[in-house]
């Protein structure tokens, strides 16, 4: 498959990203007021992919985790993968798809939710309650889109075009 690569956002701006929500994330999630897990996971798309580009597995550009894995009571990895899965292909916030949208579901997809596509950016979240899974990705996926916007009016000053390779 020809794969799509945004210029501007890369694995390092969404490292980026996370390092710029974690701080929230990671106090919800230590004291418990997003969900009683204690663990967390984050997977972040290559922003403008989508199965007509690549692969899914192509297509995973970052992840994150929080907590001892070793302790995990339940896959919170798998349950962001297949969040991401559900956001990646339809565009669309798993919520959406799950509430709104079902007829879009494939066999194997979950039902859970908390993952966003925004413009394009789809990050997935697992191991706090869906609304606080969703909002966590949310975070992370507005901070690689201004992380964006700041890059072009970087390059803006440069020139009217982006330098090649």
């Amino acid at each position: 498959m020809t794969g799509f690569s945004s210029f501007l956002l890369d694995r390092d701006a969404a490292a980026r990203a996370v390092a710029m929500a974690l701080p929230m994330i990671a106090t919800a999630i230590d004291n418990k007021s997003a969900g009683e897990s204690g663990f967390f996971y984050l997977i972040v798309m290559k922003p403008g992919s989508s199965p007509v580009t690549s692969s899914f597995e192509e297509a995973i550009l970052y992840e994150h985790a929080l907590g001892d894995r070793s302790k995990w009571d339940a896959d919170y990895r798998s349950f962001a993968v297949a969040k991401a899965r559900v956001a990646w292909r339809t565009g669309m916030d798993s919520h959406i798809v799950q509430e709104q949208r079902p007829y879009l579901l494939e066999a194997g997809d979950t039902v859970l939710w908390g993952s966003v596509a925004l413009d394009g950016i789809v990050v997935a979240a697992s191991g706090a309650d869906p609304w606080y899974d969703e909002a966590f990705a949310g975070a992370v996926a507005l901070c690689m889109r201004a992380q964006a916007k700041a890059a072009a009016a970087r390059a803006r000053s440069q020139g009217p075009f982006l330098p090649q390779g």
